[in-house]
């Protein structure tokens, strides 16, 4: 048995999901931060450009949240499982597989969007220059969204090994490269021309392939657990079924996360647009809530998968209890402190005191909610390991339902803003509670029959 593998299933829990997290903690916090790299450089431009790369920055997140921890949730998971259960050649098997499904999705998402892109971005807003440029950028990048699933994928195949260090290294030196890159080809320097919004959506898919071409590298070399040969490789159903069980239903999950988030805006916006700024703002912090679950999320799919792969039922549900607990106290630490001093956050970004109000009403009521938050994420990456994404799908609906439902309904009422806020709080509270309990009650092992 690989010493990796070996690791997962007998080594202390607690020290090796640490051990695993922390180069993942902070691949996630550097694969987001190069969004704000690039922005901060676009804002440059002027705010036209600003706000045309605005409007294809959901879209943007929702490949990443896909490819990363959605569908390559379900990657990593049937490596893990297969790796946990001895099956060495059905874990080189999931390469071909996962690339399969990986480019079959972007090419959708590439045809989808460059033929409907100038209606979905004028359907948000997007007028004259503003959507003029989203387009100029959405095409470059949709264009060449395939790199972006490719790295993705190919990382989460490499995570599924209990291996984060390489894809710690890989997202570190593309950072180092994009800082520099992406000025350069936005503004222009010596022989490189001036692109504008087109420089900066091309330094970001030369950042995805280098990394991708890395990890392909890396695989195909021998260096890791896997010995992946796509040529001498069949394709077959069940393959796909694995990855899919569990990456269709995951993908659902952070659609829901998404859509949540951005009708709760529109019932916000009843109170204004200094309502809509503040909540916005407030809800920026919930987002990186995510990569931190993640962080902790990957290790728990690669521990969980591959111990109940070899049997070890106990085993992986001690582990995801802990990794769960990790991220409820972090979770709930960061959301208490906005709570007690929400302008230290809210100030980041601007000073209007209506901002402020609306921003401060949402992290004192939500806030201290954010633990179930932390916790049910982190469960719901712990049940990807399981392959079993029933209880997480349906914690995501209920969450929507209360918060979106309970929410207008309050509105309908004649409710203030901070009713609204505290209908989030309850759907963060419900959607913890309700992942933990399936899990406390072995709901893993009845769909798993």
């Amino acid at each position: 048995m690989d010493p990796r593998t070996k690791t997962l299933l007998e080594a202390p829990i607690a020290p090796t999901l640490l051990r695993l997290a922390i180069p993942n903690v902070m691949t996630t916090l550097v694969q987001a931060s190069t969004g704000l790299i690039e922005a901060y450089f676009i804002g440059w431009l002027g705010t036209d450009a600003l706000a045309g790369v605005a409007l294809v920055f959901p879209g943007l997140m929702l490949m990443q949240m896909m490819s990363a921890g959605a569908m390559g949730g379900g990657v990593s998971s049937a490596v893990a499982r297969a790796l946990g259960g001895g099956r060495r050649a059905e874990a080189d098997a999931v390469v071909l597989h996962a690339l399969v499904i990986a480019t079959g999705i972007a090419m959708f998402f590439t045809a989808a969007v460059l033929a409907g892109g100038p209606w979905l971005y004028a359907a948000l807003g997007g007028r004259g220059e503003s959507l003029s440029t989203a387009l100029i950028y959405s095409n470059i990048v949709f264009a060449g969204v395939i790199l972006i699933w490719l790295f993705n994928t190919l990382a989460s195949v490499i995570r599924g090994t209990g291996n984060t260090f390489i894809p710690a290294v890989v997202t570190l030196a593309g950072a180092a490269l994009l800082i520099p890159l992406s000025p350069c080809l936005i503004f222009g320097f010596g022989p490189l021309p001036r692109m504008g919004v087109a420089g900066g959506a091309a330094a970001l898919l030369m950042y995805y392939g280098f990394g991708a071409l890395f990890f392909a590298i890396y695989l195909w070399s021998g260096c890791g657990v896997l010995r992946p040969n796509l040529l001498a490789t069949s394709l077959r159903w069940p393959m796909f079924r694995d990855i899919l069980r569990v990456g269709a239903l995951s993908s659902l999950v952070s659609l829901m996360t998404n859509v949540t988030i951005a009708l709760t805006t529109g019932l916000v916006g009843a109170f204004g647009p200094a309502a809509i700024a503040g909540y916005g703002i407030g809800t920026r912090l919930e987002y990186l809530l995510i990569p931190l679950a993640f962080g902790f999320g990957g290790p728990l799919v690669a521990l969980v998968g591959t111990n109940l792969g070899a049997g070890n039922r106990e085993r992986a549900v001690r582990a995801a209890w802990i990794g769960g607990w990790i991220c409820f106290g972090l979770a709930e630490a960061i959301g208490v402190a906005a709570a007690l001093a929400p302008e230290a956050w809210l100030t980041l970004f601007d000073r209007d005191p209506a901002m402020i109000a609306a921003g401060s009403a949402y992290l004192r009521v939500v806030g201290p909610f954010y633990g179930f938050f932390g916790l049910g994420m982190a469960l719901y990456f712990a049940s990807q390991g399981a392959g079993a994404m029933a209880w997480p799908l349906l914690a995501g609906l209920v969450r929507m339902a209360i918060a979106v439902g309970g929410g207008w309904l309050l509105l309908r009422a004649g409710a203030d803003l901070a009713w609204v806020y505290a209908a989030l709080g309850a759907a963060l509270l419900v959607f913890g509670l309700t992942i933990a309990g399936a899990v406390a009650s072995g709901a893993w092992f009845r769909q798993a029959k």
